[in-house]
């Protein structure tokens, strides 16, 4: 597969401050990938690495192939849609789309084509008249990016491109944001800190944590394989828990959690002490007592119209639920029995 963008071992210094260090990574050509994180993690840094609005202090970068380490971001084949649109209040919509094809060579007539080429891709046909002020948020949005299509960039870069939507907002324009970037095969690198939106686009995620990578993959390994807690915490929520592994048997690991006995991948951890992340999800109550059954007592219960949200009190300590089957509702202060399911546990290794 061929490479789109390239990090190697860069870094960026604000004085003292490495905002990334020595990271490196590679972008497949027509892949969306996300860089996800906290505040402070160096993931739009990044993006504006890429972008040529920053320049590495050390470490190179390319683009389709191309060294683009030193080039401004005027020299690079690359648009940005940012956080704020950044449309010109005073153009219209149809005058913000072609803004960018304006100081290309091409004609007039070319550039309208394809800024209404554009406009039609964004489901905005018809609203090239009317200014910014008279669209909505998610109408904006798409205005904005447009005007990066219409340039046809070998990168398409997002900057935290829903935060000033709503809920139900974001969630279409993020679907209409995947849709459009896999019908045009557009190499895309997204940036937010929202794990949810980054599962529900990404082909890859790369997480970041204090200025490096802390792991990359396809979603469903950063969520069903966390190399550690923080990995773990941020991809969804997790307990973590002591238990031991009792024995290796191939590539599994027979660990007791609390006097239950599961087997799990054993990711290269020798037997003794461990902590295991546990999804909400994967915790099950039940009413009966059963042998191989821990015991344990509802603290708090939170109704969230999908699911119930507990949580509990037992021998391995205080335990974060999400209960998606919702029969019966149980009391604060009830007594029940937890289970583990099979999916949604993983050994972190002691970092």
């Amino acid at each position: 597969m061929e490479t789109a963008v390239e990090f190697k071992h860069v870094t960026k210094a604000f004085g003292e401050v490495q905002a990334v260090r020595e990271i490196s990574f590679t972008i497949e050509r027509g892949k969306l990938v996300t860089l996800l994180g906290p505040s402070g993690c160096g993931k739009t840094t990044t993006l504006r690495l890429i972008a040529g609005l920053e320049m590495v202090t050390e470490g190179k970068v390319f683009i389709g192939g191309k060294e683009v380490t030193r080039l401004s971001a005027s020299d690079r084949d690359v648009s940005m849609v940012f956080q704020s649109y950044a449309l010109f209040p005073h153009m219209t919509v149809m005058q913000n789309v072609s803004y960018g094809l304006t100081m290309s060579r091409l004609s007039k007539k070319e550039v309208s084509e394809k800024a209404l080429e554009g406009l039609d891709l964004v489901g905005l046909t018809g609203y090239g008249g009317r200014l910014p002020s008279e669209l909505s948020g998610g109408q904006q949005q798409r205005v904005a990016v447009a005007r990066a299509l219409v340039l046809e960039p070998e990168v398409l870069l997002f900057d935290e491109p829903l935060s000033n939507l709503d809920a139900k907002l974001r969630r279409r324009v993020r679907e209409e944001i995947r849709e459009l970037q896999q019908k045009l095969g557009l190499t895309t690198v997204y940036v937010t800190h929202d794990q949810e939106e980054a599962l529900a686009v990404s082909d890859r995620i790369i997480v970041m944590n204090e200025a490096v990578i802390a792991q990359e993959g396809t979603p469903h390994q950063l969520y069903e394989d966390p190399v550690n807690l923080f990995v773990s915490n941020f991809i969804g929520d997790a307990n973590l828990v002591k238990a031991e592994i009792l024995r290796i048997d191939g590539d599994e690991a027979e660990v007791d959690i609390g006097g239950i006995k599961l087997k799990l991948p054993h990711r290269g951890i020798s037997p003794g002490k461990v902590s295991v992340a546990i999804r909400p999800q994967s915790i099950s109550l039940n009413g009966a007592a059963k042998k191989g059954k821990i015991s344990a007592t509802i603290l708090k219960a939170s109704y969230l119209g999908e699911h119930v949200e507990y949580s509990v009190e037992c021998s391995l300590g205080e335990l974060f639920v999400v209960d998606n089957q919702m029969e019966t509702q149980i009391d604060p202060g009830s007594s029940v029995f937890i289970d583990f399911r099979t999916r949604g546990l993983c050994l972190i290794p002691e970092s």
